[in-house]
């Protein structure tokens, strides 16, 4: 008895919800393969695709640790063998860790006698994702197991609704930006004004999603905490962002940790242009680079079969 299941990427922190705010990516993400075995444990055999340098041994693997913490919580009498194919580069900020975690429960729930909804399965993926980031943040698992836009706390998820033309662009550099040096970069102090002015910045954009109102998510988009602390990691972003604002983009900002950078746009077209440019741009500082293009509202995870 086995089951395959997809897990898209994400835009971890959407710019103004560090850590509690993301969507996700239609056109990339992870499969996870799943079998039930005899044995009390979790295996995994094989690992292909873009990423092949990760642990086989469970303990020491997102999607192993994620596995192992569901089949505990049920007390399985059966255990699970894991075969990942991976379509998301690791160190790229488009959620290549939560992806593999999340792709496995949500082919190992598919083998449960009594599957567990997306809210249940939600504290596993964070055990799985905290394996990599070193925190029990669900800006990426949660958009991955509800799709869409996504708000999200250490033990909810709240899916925000976004106009389904709106799109964003997603441009990944071909370079690596490990996330615990990018968190790294976050230590230091902040004044309080700086939080006043993201905590005004994130209701706008909930609240501009929620509207459909362009305006308010204009003037919201706009990370004041941890954009001004990465951005020096990120070659080129300042003129990269300023590239997709020039293009019509209603705002910009690092995707994750980075280095990959997003801007939300009204429509397909618009995001279109405004990745080309922001492509243009990551090659005048010698950067080759990939564009994503996906809803905002981008699709949840799901059984292959």
């Amino acid at each position: 008895m086995f089951a395959r299941a997809f897990a898209p990427g994400s835009v971890g922190n959407a710019g103004v919800g560090f850590d509690i705010l993301g969507h996700s990516i239609a056109t990339i993400g992870d499969v996870a393969t799943v079998r039930r075995i005899d044995a009390r444990e979790v295996r995994i055999t094989a690992i292909r695709g873009c990423v092949t340098n990760l642990p086989l041994d469970a303990a020491s693997n997102t999607a192993g640790v994620a596995l192992i913490a569901l089949r505990e919580a049920l007390d399985l009498p059966f255990g699970f063998e894991l075969e990942l194919d991976k379509g998301i580069p690791l160190g790229s900020g488009l959620g290549g860790s939560a992806a593999s975690c999340v792709a496995a429960l949500v082919a190992a729930n598919a083998l449960l006698e009594a599957p567990l909804s997306p809210q249940a399965l939600y504290p596993h993926a964070l055990t799985g994702e905290a394996a990599a980031s070193g925190g029990r943040h669900g800006d990426n698992v949660g958009p991955m197991l509800l799709g869409g836009l996504v708000l999200t706390t250490d033990t909810t998820m709240t899916p925000v609704r976004v106009p389904p033309n709106w799109h964003a662009a997603v441009v990944h550099p071909h370079a690596i930006l490990e996330t615990r040096h990018a968190r790294a970069a976050l230590a230091g102090a902040y004044a309080l004004r700086e939080f006043v002015a993201q905590s005004a910045n994130l209701a706008q954009v909930l609240l501009g999603c929620e509207r459909g109102d362009v305006d308010l998510v204009r003037a919201g988009l706009s990370d004041v905490l941890v954009e001004p602390r990465r951005a020096p990691l990120i070659l080129g972003f300042a003129d990269v962002k300023q590239a997709a604002l020039d293009a019509g983009a209603m705002g910009a900002s690092i995707s994750g940790a980075g280095p990959s950078v997003f801007a939300w746009c009204e429509s397909l077209p618009e995001a279109q242009r405004a990745g080309e440019a922001m492509r243009a741009c990551f090659a005048s500082h010698g950067l080759a680079s990939d564009l994503l293009l996906t809803p905002i509202a981008g699709p949840a995870s799901r059984v292959l079969s």
